[in-house]
Formats: structure tokens, C-alpha cells, sequence
């Protein structure tokens, strides 16, 4: 890194990571920071090259934590990534390449060394590490700035602030990536993070106002997926197949943290290599769905959690508002939409469990959709592959079936949509079949499966409940979903 195009293998030996990691204090004012961030960094895309990468910056990480408590170079290093994004909005503004490459540059290796320094130390050591600076003999800094949450309300802010152009794409994607990594604590920790530092800086000060901002802009970028910019459009390389600086590395961190918030991961089977297009739609969906399910402070309720279940529609003229502070309106077509198109991901899928299950504006504009097969339809298909998905994908599958279906005006309109050609549906030609006989079919064969394969009984009791709350509304059945009824 420095002046020229770095890979991942040049990066154990760099000279001025090096010299960030030594026995030398460096100055935030000191050119060295210029000559760092100045940089083109080939995007690792894959596993394996995400791999190499965390492997090429243990040992500077683990120099820099033996020498930071005497240098203070985490410190600099923040303090001038901050001053870089002050000007950040008039930057993208203005398309001033330059100043956000930088920026980006800086973000992008502190995210390289928090991902390290998480794993090697403590949450109450790391902090110390962000207080760590020079001082002359016999001076005292009376300055009380708390570098940690100025960092977590920068990025925050960043989020929000920024408008998402090819420019800003990519330092948009890092600050996300950030707050996921930082929120990592929890793959390392048994028990449920309670006190965490980070929890309570996102809960309260500073950041607590942002909360229906962040969740908000959150939701728009899964909404819009908005697609990795060519790579003529940075002033940094970036591989023409997507993915953003450290997309790769962070996406693990953000898996493993998909598993401890769902039902399981033992026994599963991969998921599915999904589409890289996107990356920010798909990190910012992983952070808001690591956000709603962070646990609730001790004084107040998760203000996240908060915001994900009382948000409303903007076509909601209703004078009747909610009190909660944290709720904000959002076009629910647009979300609907990518809902329903998003469904391959098991991540997406949580998300709409999530709202049907939390937030009841969601849940009654869904139910009042009058073309509800396209959300239908992808569940049905997550669950007629059963074999295929992950474990946690099928019971969300299953159980977003279960909330519908125990609505007595959706049991009734699913029989009056009638669907043509259902081809992956591959034990009979469908040509011509209702949702509601469809849906029993899936259902059946479900059952089916788990008895003869995975004899899951909370698997078994869910699918025949779906059937029992189907059952006052069966009319008009196919024949032969009435026959895989009573056979």
C-alpha cells in the first residue's frame, strides 16, 4: 500500500504498514498518512482470497497491538479518517475523487485491522487501544473525546448523510461493513452480549437520535439494489465482478452472525452462491437485521427493534400516528416489492419474517395485497427444494406460511388466484392450479420429506398446523391436491 497498486500478498511486508504497526509515533499532521492512503487495492472477491487476506494482516495487527499502547497510531490513524469525512457530503458533491478515495482508503484498513484486533483482544481492550496517544513528559490532556464513539457516530452518520452515487458506492459499502464488523463480538462470546460497549453507544448519546435514519436508509438499500459501479467509475481498481473492498472478509463475519440470530446451522447445507451484484443491498440488509435483534438495554427497549416494528407506509394518511420515536414512514410497494424478489436469500427471507411477525402496518398491507402469489409463490419454491436450502431458510419459509395462513381472508383468496405452467414443480404438469391447491401440495410433500429424511417433529407440528389453518377455506381443490390429501 502507499503510491502504488497493492495485492494481497504485498501487504505483510509493506513498508508503510510496517511503519503504522512499529515502534514509531506518527503524527496525524504527518505526510506519512498521505503516502498510506494513496493506494489501489485489487477487491478480493472469493473465500479463499478473503482468506489470504486476514492471514497477510495478522502479523501487522498483532505488531500494532504491541506497539500501540506507546505510539497511539490507531488513534491517528481514526482521528484522520475523521477529519477526511467531514467535508465527505461537499466531496461527492463536487466529485472530488480524490478526497473520497482517501477517505475510503482509510476506512477500508481500519476495517482490516478491527477485523483482526477483534479476534486477538477483548471489547474493553480494544477501546482502551482507541484512547492509547503521545504526550510530552509532564503534560495532561484534559480533552475527554471518546475516539470510539466518535468512530461508531461517524459511520452512522456517514450512512445516512451520503448520498449513494458510482463515486461514493464503495466508502458507502465499507462504512456499513464497518458497524457489522464491530458488531462481531458476539461470534466470539458463548453467552449473550448484555453490556456490550458497542450496544450501549448505538443505544444511547450521540448515535440514538440516527436510529430510524439508519434503519430507513437500511431498508432503501435493500430496496433499491443498487449494483456494484463499473470499475471506470473509481478512481481506485475494482474487479469487474463486484463485491467492494472487503466485501468478501466482512460478508464471513456477517454470515457468522446469521447463524447465532437463526435456528440453526448444524447439519445444514451450504447456501446457495447468491448474486454479488448488489453487496451494499445485501450488507446493509445483514447489519439491519443484526441491529433489530441486538438485546435490549437495561434501562430501555432496543430503539432498532423499535423502529423495525412500529415503521409505516407513506401512503398512510391516518392522523392517528404512533408515539414511538423511532418510526418513519417508507413506501411499502417498493418494499414489497424487493420482498418478493429477493427470496433466494435466506437473509431476505428472515427479514420478511421479521416484519410480519413484529411490525402489524406490514403485516396488513401484505395481507391486502391482491397479487399475494408473488410473495407466496417464492416460499412455496424454498420449501418444494427443501434438500437444497438451509435449514434455517426452510423453517423461516414455513413459518411465514404459518402467520399467513392464520389469517381467514388469506385462506379464502389464495383458492381465487388461479396460477398457469408452475415448472419447477416437477412430480406432475401443472397447467392449471389454484394457490391455494398449490400450496397445499408443498405442504404435503414437506411433510412427506421430513418423515422419511430429517423426522424433524417442530418441522412435522408446524407444516400440519399451516394445513389445519387452511383447512375450514379448502374449495375448489385440484384433484390432485385432493388426492395427496387422504393418499
Amino acid at each position: 500500500m502507499g503510491a502504488n497498486s497493492s495485492t494481497i500478498t504485498d501487504i505483510s511486508g509493506n513498508e508503510y504498514l510496517k511503519k503504522l504497526s512499529g515502534t514509531d509515533s506518527i503524527s496525524e499532521n504527518d505526510p506519512f498518512w498521505n503516502q498510506l492512503l494513496s493506494f489501489t487495492f485489487s477487491t478480493p472477491t472469493n473465500s479463499a482470497d478473503s482468506k489470504i487476506l486476514e492471514e497477510a494482516t495478522i502479523s501487522i495487527c498483532k505488531s500494532l497491538i504491541e506497539n500501540n499502547p506507546r505510539t497511539g497510531n490507531l488513534g491517528a490513524l481514526i482521528r484522520v479518517f475523521l477529519s477526511r469525512t467531514k467535508e465527505l457530503k461537499i466531496s461527492a458533491e463536487c466529485q472530488n475523487h480524490i478526497f473520497i478515495w482517501q477517505a475510503h482508503n482509510a476506512l477500508f484498513i481500519i476495517c482490516c485491522l478491527l477485523k483482526v484486533f477483534i479476534c486477538q483482544i477483548s471489547e474493553e481492550e480494544l477501546r482502551l487501544h482507541f484512547t492509547y496517544q503521545t504526550r510530552d513528559p509532564g503534560t495532561y490532556d484534559s480533552d475527554t473525546e471518546d475516539l470510539f464513539e466518535e468512530l461508531l457516530f461517524c459511520l452512522i452518520h456517514l450512512i445516512v448523510e451520503i448520498p449513494l452515487l458510482d463515486l461514493t458506492y464503495s466508502i458507502l459499502l465499507e462504512a456499513v461493513t464497518a458497524l457489522i464488523i464491530l458488531l462481531s463480538y458476539q461470534l466470539f462470546r458463548k453467552e449473550i452480549l448484555h453490556e456490550s460497549i458497542v450496544h450501549k453507544h448505538l443505544m444511547n448519546g450521540r448515535c440514538l437520535p440516527y436510529t430510524s435514519r439508519l434503519v430507513k436508509t437500511l431498508l432503501y438499500n435493500f430496496i433499491r439494489q443498487e449494483k456494484s459501479p463499473p470499475p471506470g467509475s473509481h478512481v481506485f481498481q475494482q474487479q469487474a465482478d463486484g463485491g467492494g473492498l472487503l466485501y468478501g472478509l466482512a460478508s464471513g463475519v456477517a454470515s457468522g452472525l446469521w447463524t447465532v440470530l437463526t435456528l440453526g446451522g448444524v447439519g445444514s447445507k451450504p447456501t446457495p452462491q447468491q448474486d454479488l451484484s448488489s453487496p451494499l443491498a445485501n450488507q446493509s440488509l445483514l447489519l439491519l437485521l443484526v441491529l433489530s435483534n441486538l438485546t435490549d438495554a437495561p434501562d430501555r427497549p432496543n430503539p432498532f427493534r423499535q423502529a423495525v416494528t412500529f415503521f409505516r407506509n407513506t401512503q398512510d394518511t391516518s392522523a392517528l400516528l404512533t408515539s414511538n420515536p423511532h418510526s418513519f414512514q417508507i413506501n411499502f410497494n417498493s418494499l414489497y416489492t424487493a420482498l418478493c424478489e429477493q427470496q433466494k436469500s435466506d437473509q431476505a427471507t428472515l427479514l420478511l419474517y421479521t416484519l410480519l411477525h413484529q411490525n402489524s402496518n406490514v403485516r396488513t398491507y401484505v395481507l391486502a395485497r391482491t397479487d399475494i402469489e408473488n410473495l407466496v409463490l417464492p416460499i412455496l419454491e424454498i420449501l418444494y427444494h427443501v434438500e437444497e436450502r438451509n435449514s434455517h431458510h426452510v423453517y423461516m419459509a414455513l413459518i411465514i406460511l404459518l402467520i399467513l395462513t392464520e389469517d381467514d381472508g388469506f385462506n379464502r383468496s389464495i383458492h381465487e388466484v388461479i396460477l398457469k405452467n408452475i415448472t419447477w414443480y416437477s412430480e406432475r404438469v401443472l397447467t392449471e392450479i389454484s394457490l391455494g391447491s398449490l400450496l397445499i401440495l408443498v405442504v404435503i410433500r414437506t411433510i412427506q420429506y421430513n418423515m422419511t429424511r430429517t423426522r424433524d417433529k417442530y418441522l412435522h407440528t408446524n407444516c400440519l398446523a399451516a394445513l389445519a389453518n387452511m383447512s375450514s377455506q379448502f374449495r375448489s381443490l385440484h384433484q390432485y391436491a385432493a388426492q395427496r390429501i387422504i393418499r
